[in-house]
């Protein structure tokens, strides 16, 4: 029984998705013709309350697509210090739209509206122009970290008094929504643009959606095509998200669930130090004492259990659709016996 906990980007399609997508209806979509697709992007706006949407093969397109929107070469875009955009993305803020990033330090990778008031630039020739903000939720390197929404909605307030654009990096906003009770609506009142996947928790083997106006959309799907993101028969894989969104985001709960019981088990354990906060399905801790991360790591694996040492003190693991609850005692057993 191999147990995947390195990413929940490991998850393979369920039997009902696949149906869904060889059944699927398909089109060109770089023609706009793709009927999977475009129910997909208007499934995922009308969710959202927004205009319109664009299918976009991976996270970090439909987060840098947005960004080259949002900004003009020269700008600077506002992020937490090891937002996804700006660790994980291959310098894409550089490389796609010719801005520089200034990061803060937040807590658990969520920043405050004071410290972005405190991180926008004069009006100066001698600086960069400040034009975006961007956020994650729920933060990866945070711990599966969700915002409160009172801290998003004062940033929002920061934005808009200063001219700034507001994106969401909601690669993991349905396991926040699921965590918090907040709704996608109240995410697109506040966001300009939002992306969210379907990839990770929502079981899809590929794809992300950005969502935003009209406007903004007519020209993300523009960059997308630039990006070489443009895709014909798209809708086999648009298809897997619509039976997604339909079906797998309540069951997130159980993914939340799994990984705070792991959490427990490894409170007691003497090799285990800090424990970041169990939010959601993502579960980072220290590793001290009699092991390192790595020969943790390579010890759990001797038990087909896969876990990643994302620092020489530090694992992380990730609950997914593909981690069942027989998994989970088989693994609270192992760490257990250590």
């Amino acid at each position: 029984m191999r147990i995947e906990l390195r990413s929940d980007t490991f998850t393979r399609p369920t039997t009902e998705m696949l149906h869904a997508m060889m059944h699927a209806e398909v089109g060109d979509d770089v023609f706009g013709e793709d009927p999977s697709v475009n129910l997909l992007e208007q499934k995922v706006a009308a969710l959202f309350g927004k205009e319109a949407a664009l299918y976009c093969p991976t996270g970090t397109m439909s987060n840098q697509v947005a960004i080259k929107v949002h900004t003009q070469p020269g700008d600077e875009v506002i992020c937490e210090q090891q937002a996804h955009v700006y660790i994980y993305e291959g310098g894409g803020i550089a490389f796609h739209s010719g801005s520089q990033v200034k990061t803060v330090p937040g807590k658990q990778g969520r920043i405050t509206a004071e410290q972005v008031v405190g991180a926008i630039n004069p009006d100066d020739i001698h600086r960069a122009r400040t034009s975006l903000v961007c956020l994650e939720n729920t933060s990866n390197r945070g711990g599966g970290a969700c915002y409160n929404w009172e801290d998003i909605v004062a940033i929002r307030q920061v934005c808009q008094m200063n001219g700034l654009r507001l994106h969401l990096d909601g690669a993991r906003l349905f396991n926040a929504l699921v965590a918090t009770g907040q709704t996608a609506s109240q995410y697109g009142e506040v966001f300009d643009s939002i992306s969210i996947c379907l990839n990770k928790g929502l079981g899809c083997p590929i794809g992300s959606v950005l969502t935003g106006s009209a406007e903004f959309i007519k020209k993300a799907r523009r960059v997308r095509k630039v990006f070489g993101g443009g895709m014909r028969q798209a809708g086999y894989m648009a298809a897997a998200g619509i039976y997604a969104l339909d079906h797998h985001i309540n069951r997130l709960a159980d993914d939340h669930a799994h990984a705070k019981s792991i959490a427990t088990a490894l409170a007691k354990k003497d090799f285990t130090g800090e424990i970041m906060p169990v939010e959601t399905n993502i579960l980072i801790f220290e590793v001290k004492g009699r092991f390192t991360a790595q020969t943790l790591a390579d010890t759990l694996r001797h038990y087909d259990i896969h876990c990643m040492a994302i620092s020489p003190t530090q694992i992380r693991m990730v609950t997914h659709l593909d981690v069942s609850a027989a998994m989970i005692e088989k693994l609270l057993s192992v760490i257990d016996g250590l």
